[in-house]
């Protein structure tokens, strides 16, 4: 058990974090909602029904496929656009094959590496394609709880709702989305630049706090 929660310990920690931010949304979207229905007189509701709500999952998934965007793109670009000196890019000059070439175990490799052709090829991509299905799964669901909350504010001021291909259009789903992309790509551009210069003992995410090298050495390598 000690050995599975070291192993396992950055996972398990980001997850319950993530838990304990989710119960804080809950609870205070709980009570900023009932209190919007309270200012136009309608009644309360509890705590399953605003899991279902649209003012619910509008919340988390506008921000789910800024997330999950940020990261596919992030891992797409690394394939073949390069940041010189920054760990979280390979070196553009001292490229390395990072696939074939080696030999290697056949039984040790995963399956889809054994089985070859499609499936290989899927494989190949799949930590891009997973991140893509996730942004696409979540921008769905952003549409359909925008929709819900606008339609459920249109009607508590006497106004017909808006279908689902009507939020889609609208400039209140976009300015919702643009405003956590450009956040998510900015703090990706941060980090790229900054781990040039700065230092996070023993992260992986930071080169070594000996390596002093000038950013401009053609000899200073990334991450590979």
């Amino acid at each position: 058990m000690r050995r599975s929660l070291r192993n396992n310990g950055l996972s398990l920690a980001m997850f319950g974090v993530f838990a304990l931010t989710l119960l804080g949304l809950v609870g205070t979207g709980l009570r900023v909602s009932n209190q919007e229905r309270s200012s136009h007189g309608e009644l309360e509701i509890g705590l399953s029904a605003y899991l279902t709500s649209g003012h619910f999952v509008e919340a988390v998934f506008e921000n789910w496929e800024s997330e999950f965007l940020q990261m596919g793109a992030f891992v797409f670009l690394t394939v073949f656009l390069f940041q010189k000196s920054s760990p979280e890019s390979r070196d553009p000059d001292n490229l390395e094959e990072v696939e074939g070439g080696a030999r290697w175990d056949r039984e040790a490799v995963p399956w889809p590496v054994r089985r070859g052709g499609w499936v290989l090829r899927i494989y190949e991509h799949s930590l891009s394609l997973a991140l893509l299905v996730l942004f696409v799964a979540s921008f769905g669901l952003h549409v359909y709880g925008g929709a819900r909350e606008t339609s459920e504010e249109a009607r508590s001021h006497g106004e017909a709702g808006v279908s689902y291909l009507d939020f889609l259009g609208s400039a209140d789903l976009w300015f919702q989305s643009f405003q956590n992309w450009q956040s998510e790509f900015l703090s990706i551009g941060v980090l790229v630049v900054l781990s040039i210069f700065l230092r996070e003992k023993n992260s992986p995410e930071s080169k070594p706090v000996e390596q002093m090298k000038s950013p401009l050495s053609s000899g200073e390598m990334g991450r590979g």
